[in-house]
């Protein structure tokens, strides 16, 4: 009778688990090699390490599992490595480090002399005749060493078939008993692929479902190791083939995920359940979607399993295949009437998650026409903002070109995910200063004054003049402002400050500078600034901030001189504040900023401000495409070159 199996216990044992190991890629003799290297280039011998070397528990008297099995254990080099995949090893002299192979096939070095007992150097030869003078001897071979390891879970390990057959007729009772790990005779022998040894276990009574600490079966792990001949055989013995690990998988989908047909035809013949789910809510469907297996997925449909499965976050097969860049799988499940329009929690459609992903424009364009477009509308963000977001410019096009509206913008719930509050698909292009999305987006008719913070001003902050002429020959408002920042003077301008030559740039295209010479206190006193800084932070309604209180921050401050004589190259004749004027006079070399701000202005420079202001803002920066002669065009484009 099995013993009862705990339903919690440790990480996954290191029993097979070469396909989630790092190194699972490297041949053996690399694996071999590698461990020597590493062993050779440690200074201080440490514990001797792997799955037969742990650390006793706490429980465990460490000089009684010493003294198990009677033996004066004896200082010997272990078996080396056998040239060919041989299960067996022979103990043999050398010098060097330690080497031993793990349950899974892979091999470790130790820097410790590793002692064998009598016992395992007879298992390990497969030499019959001695193990039976042990035991005539009066050895006790059904004690555990201090592992929990039985002569016979060594007989299974190295696949010593003989062996095996006298431990169990002398020691019949330890057929099923288990290590520290909880794994048995028939776990091991399943493990190491030793299939004489596991069919003689499973003829003598062994139980096939008993599990180790994961709840790891001997059937998981053949199907883990794609051992079609071990499955077989364990089904034979009425192994249950709907048993679940700690994580809920079933031997149909150990089987599905790496896509071994033969044997999930066999688990299907012998009742695995098609719709059994792990403790996501994961399907073994989902699993052939999520890891891009074609022929299983065709296979399980062909059995009948459901193909709009949803996993506990909602998530359907086709949503993980799309977000995994499955293009064969998409195409499968769409042709059986995979429902393209199933969210997940969040709230996401297959084709969002299609977006996130960098040449994935082939799986985008195959959902394009079965999503609801009043199903992306209601989810409240379009792909054309994931695709931007990523800088998918492939993908971008295609949804372009589809039609999907380049003006739509995120719902209020996604928009305050975004400290900016961002809302268009142009917004995430300009930020990455993705000239090719913006451009693509604009030409496709986006407004670029839809946002909270206008592109432009993330332009001005990139420093990024191809984008901000893009934007503004699309409509951008050169003269934005923020309203949660509001500011008595353009944005624009005040985003500029640090750069001289962009201010100047965004100057010459129009932008209005006589709001920055207009201060409420004018020659009287100022505030501190400190108080003006305290005044916005506060729960009230947040100041407006005028010019001449932004250009004297700290950071401004030592550049308020250049910054002024910039701006009075686009204004008439005004006046400076007290604050500005006090900045002036604080640097002698400003002297000559002062002088050109007091009135009257040059009767050349209040005439080209004049011209320019009937042309209009919407035209300046097509003054050259204007008939007029080229010395006048370079008069009023600021441009001295002739000596205008």
């Amino acid at each position: 009778m099995a013993t009862q199996v705990s339903n919690s216990g440790p990480a996954r044992s290191a029993l097979g688990s070469e396909d989630y190991s790092l190194y699972s890629s490297l041949s053996e003799e690399e694996l071999i090699q590698m461990a020597i290297e590493q062993s050779l280039g440690e200074t201080n011998p440490g514990q001797t390490t792997g799955p037969r070397h742990q650390k006793l528990p706490a429980n465990v008297n460490e000089g009684a599992a010493a003294a198990s099995w009677n033996r004066p254990t004896t200082k010997k080099e272990p078996p080396q490595p056998p040239a060919n995949n041989s299960t067996a090893q022979s103990p043999g002299a050398g010098s060097g480090k330690a080497v031993r192979k793990r349950y899974d096939g892979s091999y470790y070095c130790t820097n410790q002399t590793i002692e064998w007992s009598p016992i395992e150097e007879t298992i390990m030869k497969k030499d019959e005749e001695a193990l039976n003078e042990m035991m005539k001897a009066g050895k006790h071979l059904y004690e555990p060493n201090k592992d929990g390891w039985l002569p016979l879970h060594e007989a299974a390990y190295y696949g010593a078939l003989g062996c095996a057959k006298l431990l169990l007729q002398a020691y019949p009772c330890t057929i099923d008993q288990r290590t520290l790990l909880e794994e048995t005779a028939t776990y091991m022998a399943t493990v190491r692929g030793n299939l004489d040894v596991l069919r003689f276990l499973l003829h003598s009574g062994a139980e096939p479902d008993i599990a180790n600490k994961s709840r790891e079966t001997p059937l998981y792990k053949a199907c883990e190791q794609r051992n079609a001949d071990a499955v077989r055989l364990l089904v034979e013995y009425r192994a249950d083939v709907n048993h679940r690990c700690n994580r809920g998988w079933t031997a149909l989908h150990e089987a599905v995920a790496r896509n071994d047909l033969e044997i999930i035809e066999i688990l299907e013949k012998n009742g695995a359940k098609i719709e059994a789910k792990n403790c996501y809510g994961i399907t073994p469907l989902f699993v052939a979607a999520q890891s891009g297996q074609l022929e299983a997925l065709r296979y399980l449909i062909k059995c009948g399993a459901e193909i709009d499965t949803q996993a506990n976050d909602n998530a359907t097969a086709l949503f993980e295949a799309s977000k995994n860049g499955h293009e064969e799988i998409v195409e499968c499940l769409l042709a059986q009437g995979a429902d393209a329009n199933k969210q997940n929690k969040d709230g996401l459609l297959p084709i969002h998650v299609a977006a996130k992903k960098r040449d994935n424009d082939e799986i985008v364009s195959m959902l394009i026409p079965v999503t609801s477009r009043v199903r992306v509308k209601r989810s409240g963000i379009s792909p054309l903002h994931i695709a931007a977001e990523r800088n998918n410019d492939d993908v971008l096009e295609e949804l372009v070109n589809a039609g999907y509206d380049v003006n739509f913008t995120l719902s209020h719930d996604r928009a305050r995910l975004y400290e900016d509050k961002r809302s268009t698909a142009l917004y995430f292009a300009v930020m990455n200063n993705n000239i090719h999305a913006t451009q693509l987006l604009l030409e496709a008719g986006a407004n670029p004054n839809i946002d909270l913070i206008n592109p432009l001003l993330i332009s001005i902050r990139h420093g990024c003049c191809k984008t901000m002429k893009l934007l503004l020959d699309h409509g951008a408002n050169i003269n934005a402002y923020i309203a949660t920042h509001p500011t008595s003077f353009p944005a624009t301008i005040m985003f500029s400050m640090r750069f001289l030559s962009i201010l100047k740039f965004i100057m010459d295209l129009g932008c209005d500078g006589e709001t920055c010479f207009k201060c409420d206190y004018g020659n009287g006193p100022h505030p501190p600034i400190e108080m003006t800084s305290r005044e916005q932070t506060g729960p009230k309604q947040p100041k407006i901030v005028q010019f001449c209180e932004m250009v004297s921050t700290p950071d401004l401050s030592r550049w308020a001189g250049p910054i002024i004589d910039v701006l009075l190259d686009y204004v008439g004749n005004v006046t400076l504040c007290s604050r500005l004027q006090e900045h002036l006079d604080s640097f002698e070399d400003w002297e000559c900023i002062k002088a050109k701000s007091e009135p009257p202005r040059p009767l050349t420079h209040l005439c080209r401000l004049r011209v320019r202001e009937l042309v209009g803002i919407n035209r300046i920066r097509l003054l050259n495409t204007l008939p007029l002669p080229q010395r006048l065009l370079r008069y009023l484009t600021y441009d001295n070159s002739d000596g205008c």
